[in-house]
């Protein structure tokens, strides 16, 4: 390939969506019902996607097809102009840098038996990055995520929840993503350590290429967070669109009835929220009938 040719091919992966998803169907099972079925859309750079929806909707599987931990039954999953549907574990591997995940719950996803620092330097060894430049990698990552100088030296109990969340992500970002994954990132915590772990994935994707794959239940935290967003019920996307658009003036049943289960500070509101999640809940147990 000569200069011409190179420089092309790097214009059109720049021009290319940073995630693409085509048609994806996921069937558990030769004969299985499709737990994600003829799903598609984007992600572009420096963009945050949410992917709503109720247990067992089919948010979780997308996600795990995208980082090779689920089969794909068909479909295509293109990232950065690259069809990776299928890859293989040597390619995958290459990707590790490029494509990461935080998930619900961080403590299982820490060696109990380990420094978080050697947590956060893995990927790094494994990637072949020299040990003096791992060491500063890691202290940089925790820095970034607002963990003190010397946690890198500490034990994942010795953390809170919400430190430990902050260890989850700094270990996500530490090779510098171009695509994290987050899945039910902050479910498991109490709303004002939710606040701050939002407000620092919104401050690490501002100024840079970095997207995010927000998987959530709770429509109020994607809100915060999204840009676009996508609802899944049984496997099939019902809606999508700009947030403010979607979240604004719903146009699906199911949309409405997510988004009166979100959780607000205000004890009145919640109540309020109750009664109609009550009251939509049973229109569609009739409209069902």
């Amino acid at each position: 390939m000569n200069v011409q040719e190179s420089a092309s091919e790097h214009a059109k992966t720049e021009r290319a969506p940073l995630l693409e998803v085509r048609n994806l169907v996921v069937r558990y099972g030769r004969r299985g019902a499709a737990a994600v079925d003829d799903v598609s859309f984007t992600i572009a750079r420096g963009e945050t996607l949410g992917l709503v929806g109720e247990s067992g909707s089919g948010k979780t599987t997308i996600g795990r097809a995208i980082l090779g931990l689920q089969p794909v039954t068909s479909g295509e999953i293109w990232f950065e102009g690259r069809n990776i549907t299928g890859a293989s574990v040597a390619e995958r591997r290459s990707l590790q840098g490029d494509l990461r995940a935080v998930f619900q719950d961080p403590y299982s996803s820490l060696n109990p038996r380990r420094p978080i620092g050697e947590a956060l330097a893995e990927p790094l060894r494994v990637a072949g990055v020299p040990r003096a430049a791992r060491t500063l990698r890691t202290d940089e990552a925790l820095a970034a995520v607002g963990l003190p100088p010397g946690s890198a030296d500490r034990y994942p109990r010795q953390f809170s929840g919400g430190q430990r969340q902050r260890i989850a992500i700094a270990r996500a970002l530490v090779t510098d993503p171009r695509l994290v994954v987050c899945d039910e990132a902050v479910s498991a915590l109490d709303l004002s350590t939710q606040a701050q772990v939002l407000n620092l994935l919104a401050e690490l994707r501002t100024g840079t290429d970095l997207g995010y794959l927000f998987i959530a239940h709770d429509m109020a935290v994607v809100e915060f967070l999204a840009q676009r967003v996508l609802v899944l019920n049984r496997g099939r996307v019902v809606e999508e669109g700009p947030t403010a658009e979607v979240l604004g003036d719903p146009q699906q049943h199911y949309t409405r009835v997510l988004m009166a289960a979100s959780p607000v500070p205000d004890p009145d509101e919640q109540a309020r929220r109750r009664e109609t999640w009550k009251r939509l809940r049973a229109e569609a147990r009739a409209a069902a009938a």
